[in-house]
């Protein structure tokens, strides 16, 4: 008998209490054993989940030596006293740097040069003292350099408290606003400052106008978004002439802009909202530059008169492509940065906008991440990008947008002696029943051998036109080390593959994302990558809802699972507008009030199709504080698991009981749940004891 079955006799998992409750909708009569969980005034659910956690411990009591080895493994892979690339804005020379047994960044600047003396900004550290979580909200430097805006959250529910720090005399100013979103942006006066407030679903709704020093209470309202479904951002045009607010929905975008220069001015609109029409700005000279896919799925760029930006009058720049997704550009003085998306990759352009000449920026590795660094500088020829892949550490580059030349200013070190060449990376595809090439990203040692035997990791997400990049992670050494594969699936719900990608995988085609999953999930054990034994899959919040939902599906394919605050209880959670994202979900997923989506939608929601079957071996994360996908979720998925599985595998939950949907904060912590998640991968495959590399 092994040393988990003995501790199953031993320790009893919860049972949770059960009160049905009716759901009725469109005839349905849906009976929620579970629904009395979303009541935290209700004593018992404390208790339950603290019971979860319990056990959880109890159960991976065994692991602690493993869960400690892991840890300091990926602890000393880290170097922890590291400083960022500076970055240059006018005069001055900013960057974050980590100190050693220190969990937060530290912000700091120099004035002239690197050489000069440092002026610490802000040191999260001292911030974070006395809570459990903090998170650093939105960090915005006025034009002038004298005033820092600053906000942050202590509990994880993503409710931030905005203050105003003097530059020059280190002193707070004594205004500070609550119910703040991330979103900030000062006017070039120096002294106004606009931000979003969130409403009671922790929706951005208004926009508001602050004066410096003033009290919060005679800030302006601008602007408040009536429609359930429409967020409110705020962002500042590259040449900083213009102030943006943007009000979006999953699928549809409003901006309007205003003068930088003129606080006292009005915003005006760019293009009014139309269902299904999506668009961003920026500015250049007397010009705005738009990328919308009006009439381009996979959109195009046209610019347009700032004095009249109006539909009639937009030319078309680079016009649609079928196999090209325009992901986005970046405007400089002289240069233009067109960010596309090619055969699943990310790849860039840089155009003189005088002359019209063009550089390419490509990358020779098959598959790998690449996005657009930290470049205030409006006025400058030098571009900074980041790259990394599966393989390759992050690398920040300065690329002369002149002469084509890139410079790598740094590389994350990996401590420990990491070789990449150790490594292999590639850019593989399953086909899927209707003929679709699914691709799929995969890392491995190179003493792998393709025999059938290999542990394998697979992950997915599939949701909002987000595709699961492909980079590089020191912590998942652990597992490479270990002979374990990892694979991620780039199925459709993403946009790897462009904007069809994502619509093929969304409302009444959402099965297809899951279908695709199980598609690489048989490929890799057909060509002999792993075998069903051997095989683990892993996701969150809406790749927590993939790996529930293919679970229910087929959970005769995995070994293992685990689910990070998984949005599992779909149709419940989407009825309920008073929750945070749950209208706007309604053009993700499909309205529940149309009998056709309410069907649809339940015939694969994880929760609504618990079974009384098998099921693999299970570990459910969840957040207390969590609004994004809440913590009753993963809770009542776990007690009706209880209730309806036949097989004796582990199934246990963790709920972080002081942090929100990205779990803990602080690099410390954050190591300590990966070390947990690894040792229960590798318990579950039987490699618990496994500490020498391969």
């Amino acid at each position: 008998m092994n040393q988990n079955n003995i501790l199953q006799k031993k320790v009893t998992p919860p049972i949770a209490e059960q009160q049905p409750k009716i759901l009725e909708l469109h005839g349905d009569r849906r009976i929620d054993k579970y629904f009395w969980m979303r009541n935290l005034n209700n004593s018992k659910v404390i208790e339950y989940l603290e019971a979860e956690n319990a056990y959880t411990a109890a159960m991976m009591q065994h692991t602690e030596d493993l869960q400690n080895q892991i840890y300091n493994e990926m602890l000393d892979r880290i170097q922890e006293t590291d400083l960022s690339v500076p970055f240059r804005k006018d005069e001055y020379y900013y960057y974050s740097r980590t100190e050693e047994g220190k969990a937060y960044p530290i912000h700091c600047r120099k004035k002239g040069s690197l050489d000069t003396a440092e002026e610490i900004l802000i040191d999260e550290n001292e911030l974070a003292q006395g809570h459990d979580f903090f998170e650093l909200g939105v960090f915005v430097i006025s034009p002038n350099h004298q005033i820092l805006a600053y906000s942050f959250d202590t509990t994880g529910s993503e409710q931030y408290v905005l203050y105003f720090l003097d530059l020059n005399t280190h002193q707070l100013y004594p205004e500070t606003i609550a119910d703040t979103y991330f979103s900030f942006t000062w006017a070039n006066d120096n002294q106004t400052g606009y931000y979003s407030k969130i409403d009671d679903a922790n929706r951005p709704y208004q926009l508001l106008k602050h004066t410096l020093g003033t009290s919060p209470q005679t800030d302006v309202l601008i602007y408040e978004e009536k429609d359930d479904i429409f967020h409110l951002y705020l962002s500042k045009t590259l040449s900083q002439s213009y102030i943006l607010m943007v009000l979006q929905s999953s699928i549809t975008t409003e901006i309007h802009y205003l003068d930088a220069n003129n606080p006292q001015g009005e915003f005006k609109l760019i293009h009014p909202r139309t269902t299904g029409v999506e668009y961003e700005i920026d500015h250049h000279n007397d010009d705005f530059y738009i990328v919308t896919n009006h009439k381009a799925t996979n959109f195009k760029l046209v610019k347009t008169p700032v004095s009249a930006p109006f539909q009639e009058n937009w030319q078309t720049i680079i016009p649609h492509r079928e196999d090209v997704l325009l992901l986005g550009v970046s405007l400089f003085a002289n240069h233009l940065v067109i960010y596309e998306r090619k055969g699943g990759l990310e790849t860039a352009r840089v155009q003189n906008i005088s002359t019209g000449k063009e550089n390419s920026i490509v990358f020779p590795e098959p598959t790998y991440e690449f996005h657009e660094g930290n470049n205030p500088e409006f006025n400058t020829k030098i571009l900074q990008f980041h790259y990394t892949s599966l393989i390759t550490p992050q690398s920040v580059f300065d690329y002369n947008m002149e002469t084509n030349d890139r410079e790598l200013k740094k590389q994350t070190e990996v401590l420990g002696k990491y070789d990449q060449t150790e490594y292999q990376s590639e850019w593989i595809t399953a086909t899927a029943k209707d003929g679709t090439k699914i691709p799929i990203s995969i890392v491995y040692k190179n003493a792998i051998k393709k025999d059938g035997k290999n542990p394998l990791l697979l992950t997915g997400y599939g949701a909002y036109g987000c595709s699961y990049q492909a980079s590089f992670s020191s912590t998942r050494l652990t597992l490479l080390n270990r002979g374990i594969v990892f694979a991620i699936a780039h199925v459709r719900g993403g946009e790897e593959m462009g904007r069809k990608w994502y619509e093929e995988g969304k409302l009444l085609h959402k099965k297809n994302t899951f279908a695709d999953f199980i598609t690489c999930a048989e490929y890799l054990i057909a060509e002999n990558w792993t075998a069903k034994d051997r095989l683990v899959i892993t996701g969150a919040s809406a790749g927590g809802l993939l790996v529930g939902a293919v679970m229910n599906m087929r959970p005769d394919l995995f070994k293992a699972v685990v689910a990070n605050v998984p949005f599992v209880d779909v149709v419940t959670t989407i009825l309920d507008t008073s929750l945070p994202l749950s209208s706007m979900e309604w053009e993700e997923w499909g309205n529940p009030n149309d009998k056709v989506y309410y069907d649809y939608m339940k015939s694969y929601s994880p929760y609504d199709n618990v079974e009384i079957k098998n099921y693999p071996d299970l570990l459910i994360t969840a957040g207390l504080n969590d609004s994004r996908v809440k913590y009753w979720e993963p809770a009542k998925w776990t007690a009706k698991l209880r209730e309806l599985k036949t097989d004796n595998n582990i199934l246990l939950l963790k709920t972080n009981m002081g942090a929100g949907h990205s779990g803990a904060s602080g690099r410390y912590e954050s190591l300590r749940e990966l070390a947990f998640e690894d040792a229960f991968i590798l318990d579950r495959l039987g490699l618990g004891n496994s500490s020498s590399p391969i």
